[in-house]
Formats: structure tokens, C-alpha cells, sequence
């Protein structure tokens, strides 16, 4: 089972995000907020898996409202669901912690997927930001120091891969795929998945 919590202003799409989180098998919403400062006070009870987190919202921000988020859950992913794909907030996002950025259009099997993804060690994103991603690659690599197959997995990651999935991609074992990226969070002095994607989107890595 996987608990998630929604933060999100829009009446109507937080009652949605409710009810298409309980009605599906493996699902639960454990709380659902229309602010950073309501869910603060009460989301530790509840120790969601996963929260998904709109930007726009009255008083703190999403983004802003991330380093707090992390700090009470550690263990938690964040994915933004946003109307937003300007390059500045996907990274600002993902430099503050968040571990996705869907837009508020994907739909609901996508989303299901992703929630999924995001909690197997993925980094799930729309398309339209996948290619934003794609198109930021172009530029020549400035990471001297990543051997070739960390260049391939941090690409992988980027596109928002989970281990198995890169494990299957390139054959090899999860094991490997785990030692691969502990090296790459070393060189690029980052600690999670959503660091490594945002430095590599940032300064174009890969």
C-alpha cells in the first residue's frame, strides 16, 4: 500500500486526487490539504509514502514548502502536479527535493504509474518536461569525471528510470545499477536521485 498526501488549493482536484487514490487497489490518500501551513501541522501523524504537491498555493509556495516537507518526512518523495513547465521551476524544484514534476493534465493511469515509479526509486515527469530534459542534453557534457556508463545510468535516471528498470535497460544487476549511482552521487556531491537529475539538468551533465 502506498499513503499519499495531497497538497493542493483547487477544491475540485483535491476531492479528485482523493477519490482516485481510495478507489484504486494499492492506493490510499492520508490526508489532503489546501496549504503548506495546514499540512505542517498535522501530515507528520500521518507519515505519507509520497505527497503530491501543486506550486501555486496561498501563502508558501510548493517549492518553498519543500524544505520543510523533507525535514519532517525524510522518507518521503515529493512530486510537484503543476500547470507550470518553465526550466527555472522544474529545477528549483528539484533542487529543493522534489523527486517528479507532472503537469496537472497527465492522466489518471499516468499519475497511478508515477506515484508508483517515484516510490520504486524513480523520477517520474510528463512528457512535455521529459523533452525539455532531452533538449537540455545537446549541449557538450562538462563532467569530466563520470566514466561512460555513469554518463548512460544518469541520463536513465534523468528520463526517470528506477533501478530495475535501468537494471533491465542496460542488463545488468540492481546491485551494480546501486553502485554505479553512489559513485555518480559521490563526483557530483549530491545525496538522492532528485539532486543528481537537477544538477545534471542545471549544468548540463549528460
Amino acid at each position: 500500500m502506498i499513503f499519499v498526501a495531497i497538497i493542493e488549493d483547487d477544491d475540485d482536484i483535491r476531492r479528485g486526487l482523493a477519490v482516485l487514490l481510495d478507489g484504486t487497489p494499492g492506493f490510499r490518500c492520508c490526508g489532503a490539504y489546501r496549504d503548506c501551513e495546514s499540512a505542517s501541522e498535522n501530515i507528520a501523524r500521518q507519515q505519507p509514502d509520497v505527497l503530491l504537491l501543486d506550486i501555486e498555493l496561498p501563502g508558501i509556495s510548493g517549492v518553498e514548502g519543500i524544505p520543510g516537507f523533507k525535514t519532517i518526512l525524510p522518507e518521503a518523495d515529493i512530486i510537484m502536479l503543476t500547470v507550470h513547465e518553465e526550466d527555472e521551476l522544474v529545477f528549483s524544484a528539484l533542487c529543493a527535493g522534489a523527486s517528479g514534476y507532472l503537469l496537472k493534465t497527465t492522466p489518471p493511469h499516468k499519475l497511478l504509474k508515477a506515484i508508483a515509479e517515484v516510490s520504486d526509486g524513480g523520477a517520474p515527469m510528463s512528457a512535455h518536461i521529459a523533452r525539455k530534459v532531452i533538449h537540455s542534453f545537446r549541449k557538450p557534457s562538462t563532467a569530466g569525471t563520470l566514466t561512460p556508463r555513469e554518463h548512460e545510468i544518469l541520463a536513465l535516471l534523468c528520463r526517470g528510470e528506477s533501478y530495475k528498470m535501468i537494471a533491465g535497460d542496460l542488463g545488468i544487476s540492481q546491485g551494480t545499477v546501486h553502485c554505479h549511482i553512489k559513485n555518480i552521487y559521490k563526483k557530483l556531491q549530491v545525496n538522492s536521485n532528485a539532486q543528481a537529475v537537477a544538477k545534471a539538468l542545471r549544468n548540463k551533465l549528460v
